[in-house]
């Protein structure tokens, strides 16, 4: 990014006002006066995007002082199973693999759909094993009907919940049993908007404290790292994805690499659903990216690619951006990530963004960061085809909360 990186302050009406004033479209919308953003369906929207820094390291201290209970949720359990619908399968496929390394014993994520459909090839087979559930709302039909099955079926699972929302059916529904232990965010989190921003930001943070309970500060430490350098992001990129933004495309293809192919997904699910379906999108990892999904270039398309940290991994991602320069292809594109190497821009239609950590920045903890750029890129679309991004689809093909539906059951399923 080159440009200092802030202090972010302890308040977020504080930390709102600072972006309000920064210069570009973003500070405008914000100095906006409330009732008229309400009006043009922005509001609640764009201060959940510029709300993120602070609202993570109130978390991380949140989650500090949990310490206890995350260590007792993690006790003899022999395998980790992060669950959740929608953003939430995509937050846990952000934080399952570097938990992993970090525990010690195997962490998958699942979708909770896929509990409910085909339990026996996702569960473990055998053992205890935590089962720990990410959600916004804590009401959709799926949370619910998962955690009563597994209760029912599967006595060796314990359960940890983590969610936005204290009044959902997560954090209220289950309070006397002795298996299951909730964890709150704060309610700045539970984002007022249709699609979910500070929500998967933060439920990443939080599933991602399970790794430190020997050390709870680390959680803290991360958080301030990544919050400085998303405020820089919100300070001084906004215009560049902006112009982007504005620049006329109708499909997206993110690409990333590990966990942040999680990242990427939910960049690709914030396009889709802030522009109502009009924009098409695909999130691919690099390597599977030439097994056909390339295919799906075309003239028009925009490339968004989360550059890894690892120089591995970064050294496989760059030999495909460099093919896709040989075939002449996505020749617009976004190039995300932290201490971008020389050589990527190639033409006028490369933006390249860097994290601007000061530091090493791993790729776990890029994907909240990666999570923002889609936010803002999805939000200036939106505004630019005249949609509202608190309330994108007009017809409520999608809502905030998934409709209730009925739920089957496998007579004898254990």
């Amino acid at each position: 990014m080159g440009a200092a990186i802030p202090t972010i302050p302890a308040s977020v009406d504080e930390w709102l006002a600072a972006l309000a004033s920064a210069p570009g479209e973003f500070g405008t919308l914000l100095r906006t006066p409330w009732a008229e953003q309400l009006e043009r369906g922005y509001g609640h929207t764009i201060r959940e995007v510029g709300q993120q820094p602070v609202t993570w390291i109130e978390t991380a201290a949140r989650l500090r002082g949990l310490a206890p209970v995350l260590s007792e949720s993690l006790a003899g359990a022999e395998s980790v199973v992060f669950t959740g619908s929608g953003s939430s399968v995509y937050a846990a496929e952000c934080v399952a693999p570097c938990l992993q390394q970090a525990l010690g014993v195997p962490v998958s994520a699942v979708p909770a759909g896929l509990i409910l459909t085909h339990p026996e090839t996702c569960l473990p087979p055998n053992g205890t094993f935590l089962v720990v559930s990410l959600a916004r709302s804590g009401n959709s039909p799926e949370s619910r009907a998962v955690v009563d099955w597994l209760l029912e079926c599967r006595p060796r699972a314990r359960h940890l919940f983590i969610t936005c929302n204290r009044q959902g059916a997560l954090a209220t529904s289950y309070r006397d049993r002795p298996e299951v232990r909730v964890v709150v965010l704060d309610e700045k989190t539970d984002d007022r908007s249709l699609v979910m921003t500070s929500s998967f930001t933060n439920l990443v943070l939080a599933g991602r404290a399970l790794g430190s309970v020997r050390d709870p500060g680390a959680c803290e430490e991360r958080a301030r790292r990544v919050a400085r350098s998303a405020g820089s992001l919100l300070l001084h990129e906004t215009e560049g994805l902006r112009r982007v933004a504005q620049s006329g495309f109708d499909t997206v293809a993110y690409l990333g690499s590990g966990c942040r192919l999680g990242s990427a997904r939910e960049a690709a699910l914030k396009m889709l659903e802030m522009n109502s379906g009009e924009v098409w999108t695909l999130a691919e990892s690099y390597l599977g990216f030439r097994h056909g999904p390339m295919s799906a270039l075309r003239p028009g398309t925009l490339l968004v690619a989360f550059l890894s940290s690892d120089p591995l991994v970064r050294a496989y991602e760059l030999d495909l951006l460099r093919e896709l320069d040989r075939k002449g292809l996505a020749a617009r594109r976004i190039v995300f990530g932290a201490d971008l190497p020389g050589g990527l821009a190639v033409g006028p239609d490369v933006l390249l963004v860097d994290a601007g950590t000061g530091q090493p920045c791993p790729d776990e903890d890029l994907t909240i960061l990666d999570a923002v750029v889609g936010q803002l890129l999805a939000f200036f679309r939106c505004l630019e085809a005249g949609h509202r991004p608190d309330s994108p689809s007009e017809a409520s093909v999608i809502t905030r909360v998934v409709s209730g539906f009925e739920i089957h059951r496998r007579d004898g399923a254990r």
